[in-house]
């Protein structure tokens, strides 16, 4: 599903290149859970971005369902993400104009769904996730939890194929945090649904079938 080969990226600082990731080499199977753990700094959220197509690597190849993702045009890579990418952000990124309801929303309209569907996986939702009462609310109007939680929401209405995840319970209590962590588990092995988490939660890591570790923008284990 997923091949990275040689991935470099990095910064000019002063004349020199200052590396976050370093020959970047990774393949990831179809319904896989994998984890990817290291200190802050060693590059976890730029290859999550670089999986994403939200950036791109100054060198090195990206092969995602097939397709070799750098070399399409970006409305066939946007194309591409709505069709198959559910992204978790650390820092929720909800529309600060729109209502929790209108923020899971969004990207159903994107899929072109009719609006009786779209009501249906809305609604579906905001119960499962237990935040109905905060429907026709602002994200500013919510604590961090809750904007996780919806954003978490808004990911999965889509029924992504892959599903990535940046500290997804980072924001979340450790009750919510297990609930999240056990929804990602049946949605991996029911559902199938390829994730992909960074985490610097040993607990959270464990509940992939596999751990990479970064160190230095590059893959030590």
């Amino acid at each position: 599903m997923i091949q990275l080969t040689n991935i470099f990226k990095w910064y000019n600082v002063g004349g020199t290149r200052a590396f976050v990731l370093k020959d970047v080499n990774l393949h990831i199977k179809e319904g896989e859970f994998v984890s990817i753990m290291g200190p802050s700094g060693s590059g976890k959220s730029t290859l999550l971005h670089i999986l994403g197509l939200l950036d791109e690597p100054d060198e090195g190849e990206y092969q995602l369902m097939g397709d070799s993702v750098l070399r399409l045009k970006e409305k066939q890579r946007s194309a591409l993400y709505k069709q198959y990418i559910g992204f978790v952000f650390q820092a929720y990124h909800l529309i600060d104009e729109l209502t929790v309801y209108e923020n899971i929303e969004t990207p159903l309209i994107y899929k072109n769904l009719k609006s009786s569907e779209r009501k249906a996986i809305v609604a579906d939702m905001l119960d499962r996730f237990g935040i109905v009462g905060k429907k026709d609310l602002f994200p500013t109007q919510l604590s961090g939890g809750q904007q996780q939680l919806v954003g978490i929401a808004r990911a999965l209405a889509t029924t992504p194929k892959l599903l990535l995840a940046d500290e997804p319970t980072g924001n979340l209590n450790s009750k919510q945090g297990d609930e999240i962590m056990n929804l990602f588990k049946q949605l991996n092995e029911e559902d199938g649904v390829t994730i992909v988490q960074v985490t610097h939660s040993e607990k959270n890591a464990a509940y992939g079938n596999r751990i990479i570790e970064l160190l230095d923008g590059q893959i030590v284990k």
